[in-house]
């Protein structure tokens, strides 16, 4: 019996034990959690991000993406393939309006030249022959009569246009620089090679007339006019900006564009003439200037919220509305009007 009351007895005390501890391991999870609760609220409080309403200028800009290009910019290539006999030039090299580039081999195109020169005399003399043998007979000239006369002449009109044929391949075997400029490509920089006249020899580009080529579509073209002034970002020289102004506006549509747009000519200001540092090709934005304002207040757009009464900025962390009117915007900058000053500090 006293056995079974001990026994009975250490039951208890490991009952009460148990109990305790599932108290305890409960209490440990209920601080826990609240524990990383306060840690997320913290964070998320340390997480609001705050401005401050400043005054100052705010410009309206109209971002339009473009590339550089060149006015003066020729591909040239032969009218008439062959052997290429002589290169006179190399890439990078600087050469004059009408400087020698390359030449084919003349010696068949020579060659083709006399004989159709040769065609012609023989076709012009008949010509004669025929019209010594009709002279008299201008107001009786027989049928049989004018269809000799009428081949003659045909047969010598077709020689002179192969003359002239022969005559401007054996020009084009020869290519000149169109205008003063640099040597950008050569597709061969040694003689003895056959090549294609669909395929381009030589490029040349005058760096002066490098332009900045922007497409605009029908509702973005209206805002802008000549002589405005725009400012224009590469992509590869994100630092430099450069200045610039429009100079031409298209007043067709670009061949080629899924929708309605027109070019746009932004002519530099100042020389970037530099072929090693600005290529045509490169990419990059063009900002221009539509609209400026100044001592006006201004927030980020990024602090301007909207609900169905209108657009708001938040004065506290309680998202304390005020509702304002905006102004012109920007990329980083929007006017506000309303019940707010300068230095006031906005919650995000």
């Amino acid at each position: 019996m006293i056995l079974v009351n001990m026994k009975k007895e250490k039951e208890n005390i490991f009952n009460k034990i148990l109990k305790r501890k599932k108290i305890v391991a409960f209490l440990l999870v209920i601080i826990i959690i609240g524990f990383v609760a306060w840690r997320l609220l913290a964070k998320r409080g340390s997480n609001v991000e705050t401005a401050k309403v400043e005054k100052g200028m705010v410009e309206s800009e109209l971002v339009l993406s473009g590339f550089i290009n060149a006015d003066e910019y020729a591909k040239l290539s032969f009218s008439t393939s062959g052997n290429l006999s002589w290169v006179g030039v190399k890439e990078g090299q600087e050469v004059k309006k009408g400087q020698m580039l390359g030449k084919l081999d003349s010696t068949s195109l020579n060659s083709a030249y006399q004989q159709a020169r040769s065609t012609l005399r023989a076709a012009e003399a008949t010509v004669q022959n025929i019209h010594d043998q009709v002279k008299d007979h201008s107001g009786d000239e027989t049928y049989v009569q004018k269809d000799t006369r009428t081949t003659a002449e045909v047969t010598k009109d077709r020689a002179y246009e192969s003359m002239l044929i022969a005559q401007d391949n054996l020009k084009n075997a020869t290519l000149y620089s169109p205008f003063s400029g640099i040597v950008t490509y050569v597709a061969n920089s040694f003689p003895g090679m056959m090549v294609m006249y669909t395929q381009t020899q030589f490029e040349v580009i005058n760096p002066e007339t490098l332009y900045f080529d922007v497409t605009a579509d029908q509702t973005e073209v209206i805002d802008v006019y000549m002589g405005q002034k725009v400012k224009v970002l590469l992509d590869s020289l994100s630092d430099e900006e450069m200045d610039g102004e429009i100079s031409f506006i298209g007043y067709t549509p670009r061949v080629g564009e899924s929708g309605t747009s027109y070019k746009i000519k932004v002519k530099f200001n100042g020389s970037v003439s530099d072929v090693k540092k600005y290529r045509v090709g490169m990419t990059g934005d063009a900002k221009f200037i539509l609209e400026q304002k100044e001592d006006v207040l201004y927030v980020p757009p990024k602090f301007i919220t909207s609900d169905n009464k209108g657009k708001y900025v938040s004065l506290s962390k309680k998202n304390n509305k005020t509702y304002i009117e905006v102004g012109i915007e920007s990329e980083d900058r929007v006017e506000i009007k309303g019940d707010i000053k300068e230095g006031d500090i906005l919650y995000d």
